[in-house]
């Protein structure tokens, strides 16, 4: 009896391993050209070395590593003789908003705009599903996790850099306020504090699951330097998303060991406040007190607001078109001004109906990783699920402060959300089939 308790005592051990060599296998037989075009082509997307080098530009080199990676990705399903596209409700979600963008083509207020607009998001789908179907094993979630931490440093190195040089944005008109880099994504520093925070929960994920103490240093370094280029950016947004993502990690490590390290980090920060100039506080300031923003951008937004709320009552249905909200804000207060907010513009564009499919996929993909936590994966996997949900959770809150409701931003956290919740699906098989 003592003998079969004890292999019943290690089973579980057993099945972990076995799962995770099943997995490794796996990673070894899947095709790897798709997952590193990816890679490149997310690398492009940030940094955009076409524009420091120009011989770069007439290769376009962004929509040549993503072609290459498609091609490789259906080339190799087809050879394999497995479907191109495993179907899920998020998937089904994102053809329901494209479907939708193009029956509202012919009363959108110019149709080519949002017919360009229609392609431009197909692309963007593009990539979620190839994101969602080329990381496959939580070895490549991993290897993915470290390259997106990579490159949120060396944002981070630009966003220090350009500080240091003086690079800034509207120079010496209302507030001095750094450049990012060259890369539309980026170049912004409002986007920039957007992709830093939607990284940085990837970073927490990777420290929280490594074991290494160099590793751990490392990240721990990685998640001081994201904050801090953050913070850089002067970004009220990206300020209020950032207190977000602190606020549910302090949440979610409440009953954990790890606790300690994020209480250690709230009191370097504590530390760090007094080094900060007065003119960050100022424009913080501004959060709780408009009119107290010499700019006048709090003023502007809420007013944008307001007109955005009365042109939905207008036309609740149908709205806009996909892209045209710019057309219809300008309708309505007489300037070229877009909406900085990721749920208005789905309702001006593609009316409230455009605006409840956003938010079911939003909320599916929150879900799909919050699942993953309860299912017993390994603890790896869990981690970086959890830096994942943060993320979709960030940019639930900074959505209300950034006109980007098509772009790469959201898509790819929300393509590691389904790749994650795929790899919890096969781990939790093929460890059944280890037990039984």
């Amino acid at each position: 009896m003592a003998y079969e308790l004890e292999l019943e005592w290690w089973r579980p051990q057993e099945a972990e391993t076995e799962t995770l060599r099943a997995m490794e296998a796996a990673d070894a037989g899947e095709a790897r050209l798709p997952f590193w075009s990816l890679m490149a082509f997310t690398g492009v997307l940030l940094f955009s070395p076409q524009n420091y080098f120009p011989v770069l530009q007439p290769l376009r080199p962004a929509l040549l590593i993503i072609a290459i990676g498609l091609f490789a990705y259906v080339g190799e399903r087809w050879a394999r003789g497995l479907p191109v596209i495993r179907w899920t409700r998020e998937i089904g979600l994102i053809v329901g908003l494209a479907g939708l963008a193009a029956m509202t083509v012919p009363f959108a207020i110019w149709p080519g705009g949002s017919l360009g607009a229609l392609s431009e998001y197909v692309k963007t789908a593009a990539v979620f599903l190839l994101l969602s179907h080329v990381i496959t094993t939580q070895n490549r979630l991993r290897r993915a996790a470290w390259l997106l931490t990579f490159m949120a440093m060396g944002l981070g190195l630009f966003a220090l850099y350009n500080f240091a040089t003086g690079a800034f944005i509207d120079k010496g008109v209302n507030q001095d306020r750094l450049i990012g880099n060259e890369a539309a994504l980026t170049k912004n520093p409002n986007d920039l504090a957007l992709m830093v925070n939607l990284l940085l929960p990837l970073t927490v994920g990777l420290f929280l699951s490594s074991t290494w103490s160099w590793q751990r240093g490392f990240l721990f370094f990685a998640i001081c330097m994201e904050a801090g280029t953050v913070i850089l950016t002067y970004s009220r947004g990206g300020a209020l998303t950032l207190a977000v993502i602190v606020l549910v990690y302090l949440w979610k490590l409440r009953r954990r060991a790890e606790r300690s390290l994020l209480y250690v980090v709230l009191f370097a920060g504590l530390l760090a406040v007094p080094l900060l100039p007065s003119s960050y506080f100022e424009r913080m300031s501004t959060i709780t007190s408009m009119s107290s923003d010499k700019t006048g951008s709090s003023q502007e937004r809420f007013s944008d607001f307001l007109i955005a709320a009365k042109t939905i009552l207008a036309d609740p249905v149908v709205g806009a078109g996909m892209g045209m909200n710019i057309l219809a804000m300008r309708e309505a207060r007489g300037e070229w001004r877009q909406v900085h907010n990721v749920y208005l513009e789905h309702a001006i564009d593609l009316g409230l109906p455009g605006l409840a499919i956003f938010l079911a996929l939003l909320m599916c993909s929150i879900q799909s990783v919050a699942r993953i936590q309860r299912l017993g994966v390994s603890p790896e996997l869990s981690s970086l699920a959890e830096g994942i949900q943060i993320g979709l959770i960030a940019y639930a809150v900074a959505a209300m402060f950034h006109p980007v409701s098509y772009h790469y931003y959201f898509y790819y956290i929300a393509g590691l959300a389904l790749a994650a919740k795929a790899i919890a699906d096969t781990q939790i098989g093929l460890r059944s089939e280890a037990t039984t």
